[in-house]
């Protein structure tokens, strides 16, 4: 295992397959988010290790909702992040997807 740990296409998807918070761009990002940080911390890693978040919305103008979400988790880590508008996701209900990128530093 190296330093590096990518989290990738990751939606609100519950452990039955379904989509948490439909129509609700915040409430679907908090979860993506409490996905990827269990991720993390699975591989080893914090959220304080991120250093850059994808963001991909099916509608820009939940921007504030996704930002203030992302912001929750990230605020004073300040991760490099992106957000693109798609036209759709594989889940048809899922409005965002989320991917991280971190880099865990070597032990001292």
């Amino acid at each position: 295992m190296g330093p590096f740990v990518f989290v990738a296409g990751t939606t609100a998807v519950d452990a039955q397959g379904r989509i948490v918070s439909p129509e609700d761009a915040y409430g679907q990002t908090r979860f993506i988010l409490q996905k990827i940080v269990h991720a993390l911390n699975e591989a080893g890693a914090t959220p304080r290790d991120v250093v850059r978040t994808r963001m991909f919305v099916t509608n820009v103008k939940d921007w504030e909702k996704v930002g203030r979400a992302h912001a929750e988790v990230f605020r004073d880590i300040r991760p490099a992040a992106t957000m693109v508008e798609v036209p759709r996701l594989v889940a048809p209900d899922a409005l965002v997807e989320i991917e991280a990128d971190a880099i865990v530093p070597e032990p001292s």
